[in-house]
C-alpha cells in the first residue's frame, strides 16, 4: 500500500478546526495516566490526525539517535502504532509484515488502527531542555541506577484513538479508547526508551508490542500484546511501574543485563541468581 497518502474527504477536520472545537467546548477535558509524560497541545506538540491507512509522517530530529547502534537523523511515525528508523513500514499490522528483520522499529502498539473507524491522531515533541529532561534522568537512573545518567535530549510521541466521530467525545474519552505513548531517551552516547499504556479497549486485529532491529539482533516481545491480553497492558511492567516498559537501546549493555524480560533493572545484577543467568546466556 502507499504510505504517502493524501487526507480522504472523510477524516477529522483540519488542526486549525481541532483547536477551535477544543476551545468552544465546555466540557472536562480528559486526563492522562500520571506515567504519561505531557503531550497534545497543552504540552504544545505538533498534531496529526489520521489521514489514511498506512499513512505515516517523517520527522527529522534535531539531535541523532542510536538504536543498538545505528544512529538515526530522522524517523518514522506510523498512526498504526509504530516507531521505524531505517524505513518506513506499509505493512498494517505485525501479522501482515513482509520487512520484518530488515527494519529497526519500536512497535508501542502496532496494529491496524487507521481501519478501525474511530477517530484517532498523534502528537510529538523534541526536548532539549527543561523539565522533562529532568524527568528523564530521574526515570532512568531510577530503572538502571548504575548508569549515572543525565538526558540531554527527549523525543516523546503519543497515540490516541477513541470510538467516536465527535470532537467533544475525543477530548473527554468519553467512548472507549486506546492511548499509548513512546519517549526516546538519549545523553548522546547512551539512549533508552520507554513506553507507556492508558487505555487499551477491544478491537479486532493482531497486536504486538515490543521492538525488533535489522536482521532481528536484538528483539523483545511484550507478552501480553500477542496472547490476546493486550487490554492488560495498563497493568503490566518490566520495571514495577504499572503500564510503563523500560528499555536500554544499547547493544553493548543489553549483552551485559541481558533478558529484558528477565531482568527490569540493571540493578538487578547485584542478584547473585541473575549475574548467574547472565553469565549462563548463550
Amino acid at each position: 500500500m502507499n504510505s504517502e497518502i493524501t487526507p480522504a474527504s472523510t477524516v477529522v477536520p483540519t488542526e486549525s478546526a481541532t483547536t477551535s472545537a477544543i476551545a468552544q467546548t465546555a466540557a472536562e477535558p480528559w486526563t492522562a495516566p500520571a506515567i504519561f509524560y505531557p503531550f497534545r497541545s497543552a504540552a504544545g506538540d505538533t498534531e496529526h490526525f489520521l489521514t489514511g491507512d498506512e499513512s505515516y509522517e517523517s520527522v527529522a530530529l534535531s539531535t541523532p539517535y542510536t538504536f543498538f547502534g545505528r544512529t538515526y537523523n530522522s524517523l518514522h511515525v506510523h498512526y498504526n502504532g509504530l516507531l521505524t528508523f531505517n524505513q518506513p513500514e506499509p505493512a498494517s499490522g505485525p501479522n501482515y509484515n513482509p520487512t520484518r528483520g530488515t527494519e529497526d522499529f519500536i512497535a508501542p502498539f502496532w496494529s491496524d488502527l487507521d481501519d478501525i473507524g474511530w477517530m484517532g491522531m498523534f502528537s510529538y515533541q523534541e526536548y532539549t531542555n527543561g523539565s522533562v529532561l529532568t524527568r528523564a534522568t530521574q526515570d532512568i537512573n531510577q530503572y538502571f541506577p548504575q548508569m549515572n545518567f543525565t538526558a540531554s535530549w527527549v523525543f516523546v510521541v503519543t497515540w490516541d484513538y477513541v470510538e467516536t466521530t465527535d470532537m467533544n467525545s475525543f477530548i473527554r474519552h468519553s467512548a472507549q479508547a486506546i492511548t499509548f505513548q513512546t519517549v526516546l531517551i538519549s545523553d548522546g552516547n547512551l539512549s533508552f526508551f520507554l513506553i507507556n499504556y492508558g487505555d487499551c479497549a477491544v478491537i479486532y486485529d493482531q497486536v504486538e508490542a515490543g521492538y525488533d532491529t535489522i536482521n532481528s539482533i536484538n528483539h523483545f516481545v511484550i507478552p501480553d500484546s500477542i496472547n490476546g491480553n493486550y487490554q492488560n497492558l495498563k497493568n503490566t511492567s518490566n520495571v514495577n511501574v504499572p503500564g510503563r516498559w523500560a528499555f536500554t537501546a544499547n547493544s553493548v549493555l543489553e549483552s551485559i543485563i541481558g533478558v529484558q524480560m528477565r531482568l527490569t533493572s540493571f540493578s538487578d545484577l547485584t542478584q547473585s541468581e541473575n549475574i548467574e543467568a547472565v553469565l549462563l546466556k548463550p
